[in-house]
């Protein structure tokens, strides 16, 4: 039980100052338009800030996040020590986990990685920069997603539902055999939720609401289904992409907090211009 508490302490600091960040605002014609497809230097220095701020956003927690930590602490944590019941009362079914893994597949890692490269290919196309713009967005919180939640899942080692003894343990083996899971967070909610934070703020209609979230939803409770991830697994992913996303928007729109990038033209090729707005 002590391995479980110490995962869920850590990741409610890190989540806790990305919820800070992730107050999203519409990023029309802010940052964002910096990062193109003839300025990739531009988006690249746009993922590594992004990853700084949610690695070092511990050190921003604020009292206010109390009111949420607590309860995703308290949520999580329980759900932890019912994964394995839950799983156990979901029983197998080869054929259902098939179906199920395929639907999380393709709503959670196929839709919006097609909505990122035709949405860019429509919106350059019909000179729609806002189109253009969120499809730089949704892919800036894609990568952002996968590279914090492939280092998380190699530093917490869980295994999934199909491993060991069926129960989810972290670090089973200690660092013999590391990694022996990538169970926790589950990627593709991570994905699909940072996706969807991103295209419900830049298109703010019910409708769109309606669809990405609902979208996002089914591949939460998909991967428990298909047996792919305990549910705290899919909390944890969940919360996280919802938080990156709006991380992303919220950067993009609101600016790089006194910094700014942007591409420009010298005598001797493109480069990047940094400057920093000390009345910010």
């Amino acid at each position: 039980m002590s391995s479980r508490v110490s995962v869920v302490l850590s990741g409610v600091l890190l989540l806790a100052s990305i919820g800070a960040f992730g107050q999203a605002v519409p990023a029309q014609g802010g940052a964002a338009g910096e990062c193109d497809i003839n300025a990739l230097q531009v988006c690249a220095l746009h993922v590594l800030q992004d990853e700084y701020k949610i690695v070092t956003s511990p050190l921003r927690v604020s009292r206010n996040d109390l009111l949420w930590i607590a309860p995703f602490a308290a949520g999580t944590g329980y759900t932890m020590t019912q994964d394995a019941g839950i799983m156990q009362n979901l029983g197998y079914d080869p054929t259902r986990e098939k179906h199920f893994n395929t639907v999380s597949n393709v709503l959670g890692i196929y839709a919006p990685a097609a909505y990122a490269g035709v949405g860019f290919i429509v919106g350059h196309v019909n000179h729609d920069d806002h189109l253009r713009e969120t499809s730089l967005l949704v892919t800036e919180a894609g990568v952002d997603s996968l590279i914090l939640n492939t280092g998380l899942q190699y530093a917490v080692d869980r295994q999934d539902p199909k491993q060991g003894d069926h129960t989810g343990k972290f670090w089973p083996h200690g660092t013999k055999t590391w990694s022996d899971g990538t169970s926790m967070p589950s990627e593709h909610c991570i994905n699909v939720w940072s996706f969807a934070r991103v295209v419900a703020t830049e298109y703010p209609g019910w409708r769109t609401k309606l669809i990405v979230y609902s979208m996002a939803t089914t591949v939460s409770f998909s991967r428990v289904i298909a047996r792919q991830h305990f549910p705290s697994d899919v909390i944890v992913g969940s919360t996280f992409g919802y938080l990156i996303g709006g991380l992303v928007v919220h950067d993009r729109g609101a600016g790089l907090g006194g910094f700014s990038l942007e591409s420009i033209k010298t005598a001797n090729g493109k480069g990047i211009q940094i400057s920093y707005n000390f009345n910010h």
